[in-house]
């Protein structure tokens, strides 16, 4: 039932930029109505609802065929804009700012087997829990850099998450500060509007404050449902972005309520983006 959602603003804006949805290839994901064993039918999906991009949720990139996502990709149509990579965080534990070693250096070689994924399609890898929940920042500006340097030619985007799901960088301005630290020109910045709406006083200055270190956008909203079932911005949003000259893409992280069906009608509803 729809009833009560509303129309999430769009404007003219919306058009300026790739859209797409997440396809989990190898473990399942809240964010996405496609089962990972149905991965290549998500991907025909995506296309048929009009969507022109896609996100792939990617646990070990070792273990993924990436000439076969790659012509599974090119059969539907669709750009790979980005990689996200959290799930071995919850699934392996793997952290970038861990104080044991073993765990750092794992979650190190992982960021860096998505990079080696990424970088013939073109894709922005995420980092987002990788980061871990409660580490060393310290320890994660060694480990960011040591993965920055690993290929200069793909670029990292690096996630602000809210106070309940990690304490270490919360707010655009605390990752800026760590992308200043890193110090390498291939890490930037990803804006999540649902994260935003608890740390982010005004959308439009944080997004502003990110400028040309904005890699990469999510998007739900303060439900952490479709846009336009929740209260947040949209229009301020897409206006800021356009003001700014943003050259990335706009990807739906959010749960598929209040219906799958209402996820991919939002193709439509953002006019194909």
């Amino acid at each position: 039932m729809e009833v009560g959602l509303r129309s999430p603003e769009k404007g003219d804006v919306a058009l300026m930029w790739p859209c797409g949805l997440i396809v989990p290839l190898q473990d399942a994901t809240p964010f996405s109505p496609f089962p990972p064993e149905r991965w290549r039918e998500g991907l025909w999906e995506v296309a048929n609802a009009g969507f022109t991009a896609v996100e792939l949720a990617i646990t070990d990139p070792t273990r993924v065929n990436r000439d076969e996502v790659a012509e599974a990709l090119e059969g539907a149509g669709l750009r790979l804009v980005s990689v996200t990579t959290g799930q071995a965080a919850g699934i392996e534990g793997l952290s970038l700012s861990s104080p044991n070693e073993p765990v750092r250096e794992r979650a190190i070689a992982r960021i860096k087997a998505h990079m080696e994924f990424a970088a013939p399609l073109g894709a922005v890898v995420i980092v987002g829990s990788l980061r871990g929940a409660d580490g060393d920042r310290r320890l994660l500006v060694e480990s960011l850099r040591e993965c920055a340097s690993h290929d200069p030619g793909v670029r990292l985007a690096f996630e602000p998450l809210n106070r309940y799901e990690t304490r270490l960088v919360n707010t655009v301005a605390e990752a800026l500060d760590v992308v200043e630290k890193v110090g390498a020109r291939n890490l930037g910045i990803l804006f999540d509007t649902f994260h935003a709406n608890i740390e982010e006083p005004v959308f439009a200055e944080s997004i502003r404050a990110a400028g040309e270190k904005l890699f990469h956008v999510h998007l739900a909203d303060s439900n952490r449902w479709v846009p336009g079932a929740g209260h947040l911005p949209f229009g301020e949003v897409f206006r800021t972005l356009k003001e700014i000259g943003y050259r990335g893409s706009l990807i739906l992280e959010c749960l598929p309520r209040p219906s799958p069906e209402r996820l991919l009608a939002l193709a439509r509803r953002f006019a194909g983006c």
